[in-house]
This record gives C-alpha cells, sequence and structure tokens, in this order.
C-alpha cells in the first residue's frame, strides 16, 4: 500500500538574491516548483512523498519529487539557473537525503496526518556561495507538528 506524507526542508540564509526551488522530475526534463528568491532569511519547502513497503517490509521512496535508486533516494534543490533564473551567478543543486530514517518515524507520520518529516540544512557553502552536492554534515530527518 502506498502512502502520501509531507515532508519539509529548511534551508537556513542561503545567500541573497538567487533562485531556489525543488525538483520535480529528472535528467533533462525536469521542472523546478515551489521557486523561492532568497533575501537573507530562511527559505521554506514543504512537499509531499510517497511512501511504499519496499523489499524486506522496508519503506521506500517514491514520486515526482524523489530522485535516485531504492536505499539511496534523495531530494534536489536547484539553485541558481537550475531553477530558473537565467541571470544567476550559480548553476548549482543540493541534494537532500531520504535514506536513514527510522521507519518508527515513518510510521508515525502515515499515522497522524498532523506529523510531518522535517529537516534543517545550511544554506551556505564552504566557498561562501550556495550550499550544494550532497548535504554534509547531515543532521538527519526529525518528526514535527504541522503548523
Amino acid at each position: 500500500m502506498n502512502y502520501e506524507i509531507t515532508a519539509q526542508v529548511v534551508l537556513e540564509t542561503p545567500p541573497a538574491g538567487v533562485d531556489y526551488g525543488i525538483q520535480k522530475g529528472s535528467g533533462s526534463k525536469y521542472e523546478t516548483i515551489l521557486k523561492q528568491r532568497s533575501v537573507n532569511k530562511d527559505l521554506l519547502f514543504e512537499f509531499t512523498i510517497t511512501v511504499k513497503a519496499g523489499k524486506e517490509n522496508a519503506f521506500d521512496f517514491a514520486g515526482p519529487v524523489v530522485q535516485g535508486k531504492a536505499g539511496e533516494r534523495f531530494v534536489y534543490i536547484d539553485i541558481g539557473t537550475y531553477a530558473g533564473q537565467p541571470d544567476a551567478a550559480w548553476d548549482r543543486r543540493l541534494k537532500i537525503p531520504l535514506y536513514g530514517i527510522a521507519d518508527a518515524a515513518i510510521k508515525k507520520v502515515i499515522a497522524d496526518p498532523a506529523m510531518i518529516l522535517t529537516t534543517t540544512v545550511a544554506g551556505i557553502g564552504k566557498d561562501g556561495g550556495p550550499n550544494c552536492g550532497t548535504v554534509k554534515p547531515f543532521s538527519g530527518w526529525q518528526l514535527a507538528k504541522r503548523k
């Protein structure tokens, strides 16, 4: 059986004047959804993902914003030109892992629609520009009540 759950990514104070959004689709056939321009404050992206029973009854993720193969799923945040900002100085993606989420947490989100999975990641990378690549260090996903 498949379930729809809500996930939320908070991007902490990314560099101002840059477009960010969640990637829907993959390869050259994708669109950027939930697009926002940074203005020296946190950006919040809230989206749904599909949870399904995977191999050996483990949970797996699917849906138009989910990337990667089983056991290595993730969500991309498109940045700058990848987010459709033609005059941006940046063309980057930030990879937010979906693996490592405890089955108990997923069960709670499925059972209670008021619960969401949330994570917070740094918006600025080591070079002072937008954070990109796979999030490191990654503090993981937490349970939270929908606001």
